[in-house]
């Protein structure tokens, strides 16, 4: 089993992230943080929306494999459940229902 904080501490002692994946050769880092680099921020930033709305996507899949009966709507609501919690949901929502994601 992985030990993150260990991973932490053991890569950089300013920062709380690992320097570079533990599953990743440092070689393959290098190459991967040149690449990354040449992007640029506009570049990373776009990888970064992707990345994201593949993240909602999936999610959003998985609601409705296990809700196949779910509107739009609820889909939605149980996707928000998921990324924002419980106590959000009321507060912004006080009178809908929390839905099952």
């Amino acid at each position: 089993m992985v030990n993150y904080e260990q991973m932490c501490r053991d890569s950089d002692a300013e920062s709380s992230v690992p320097s570079r994946a533990f599953d990743t050769d440092k070689d393959a880092q290098t190459v991967q943080d040149g690449l990354y680099r040449r992007l640029g921020g506009s570049g990373r930033v776009d990888i970064t929306f992707r990345l994201n709305e593949t993240v909602r996507a999936l999610t959003t899949s998985g609601i409705r494999q296990r809700h196949p009966s779910y509107t739009d709507e609820q889909v939605s609501m149980a996707y928000a459940r998921l990324r924002f919690g419980d106590a959000l949901m009321r507060e912004v929502w006080p009178t809908q229902a929390l839905v099952d994601p």
